[in-house]
């Protein structure tokens, strides 16, 4: 009879581990589905807005000289459109392209169905690596001065435009709440093909690298990232 009762804890300890391993793999499972949520939200998110910004825009890139990245983001190339050397003061070229660009950029995030899914757009101000003593005895320093003035004139000018008075005062507000002008310097400057230097490890590209782009930054990307944090260990 000892025997027996000795049998039945082994398979009722047994039955208990089932269990317990029978919740660890459900919960694996909802773990890997959320995963799978996240990674789809976010690069679905990502594609439509790409795709619906090359639509748009497609019979104006060639004219503007404007690449459109899967990274969201719309590159200016042409530096002697945009800016003299050393100078933060917008080319009068420049100004004709913002005009029909930014209202235009701006209708269609508005009014897009993704917007919710908008956390930031950012001017980005890039330079080439030629020192700009005036601002500052560091190149790089210098240049992230010089490259902060230049997305704060694109900024500037934006909200001088009479187009910008049309919006209501509520979607005023949400592309205040989503703008920011940044000054990069030239740590992200780029090669002969458009490609970051530091990660091609090919030389710098002056003409290039002297750019501004606008660049959409969207929820998916804050929450992958704070997935990806939860998920280190």
């Amino acid at each position: 009879m000892a025997k027996q009762n000795v049998w039945m804890s082994v398979s009722d300890l047994m039955t208990g581990l089932m269990i317990i391993f029978l919740f660890i793999a459900i919960a694996y499972i909802s773990r890997v589905k959320k995963n799978q949520n996240v990674l789809t939200d976010y690069v679905e998110t990502r594609t439509e807005l790409h795709d619906k910004l090359v639509e748009k825009f497609k019979g104006d890139t060639a004219r503007w000289q404007m690449a459109i990245g899967k990274d969201l983001s719309m590159r200016f190339n042409n530096p002697n459109v945009l800016f003299k050397t050393g100078s933060a003061d917008l080319e009068p070229k420049f100004k004709e392209i913002l005009d029909e660009f930014l209202p235009k950029y701006f209708d269609i995030l508005i009014k897009d169905s993704l917007r919710s899914k908008i956390k930031e757009i950012r001017i980005e101000g890039h330079t080439d690596t030629k020192p700009a003593p005036q601002f500052d005895p560091d190149p790089y320093i210098a240049n992230t001065i010089l490259s902060q003035r230049r997305a704060l004139s694109v900024l500037r000018y934006f909200r001088s435009m009479p187009a910008i008075q049309k919006y209501s005062i509520e979607d005023r507000s949400l592309i205040e709440f989503w703008l920011t002008a940044n000054g990069l310097s030239y740590g992200k400057s780029l090669d002969s093909k458009g490609n970051y230097s530091f990660e091609s490890q090919n030389n710098i590209d002056m003409d290039k690298s002297r750019r501004v782009e606008f660049r959409i930054v969207t929820s998916g990307e804050e929450v992958l990232e704070n997935f990806v944090k939860k998920n280190r260990n």
